[in-house]
């Protein structure tokens, strides 16, 4: 009961500041943004077929040997 009462206390006498959330969205949408940025920077490469080559010459190289 008194740790209730002394949270009550603090909140009432230092308020949340009205930005408090504000970093946390906007490190989701600069999240967001990066999660768009490489799906496009992946659809780009599969597409090209950059991927399969590249894979491709790893896994030769790997047999050779």
């Amino acid at each position: 009961m008194l740790e209730f009462l002394l949270r009550a206390w603090i909140t009432v006498m230092h308020p949340a500041k009205p930005e408090a959330g504000q970093s946390t969205a906007e490190y989701a949408l600069v999240m967001l943004a990066a999660a768009a940025l490489a799906g496009i920077a992946l659809t780009f490469i599969n597409k090209s077929g950059i991927a399969s080559d590249l894979f491709g010459g790893v896994i030769k190289k790997i047999l050779r040997f």
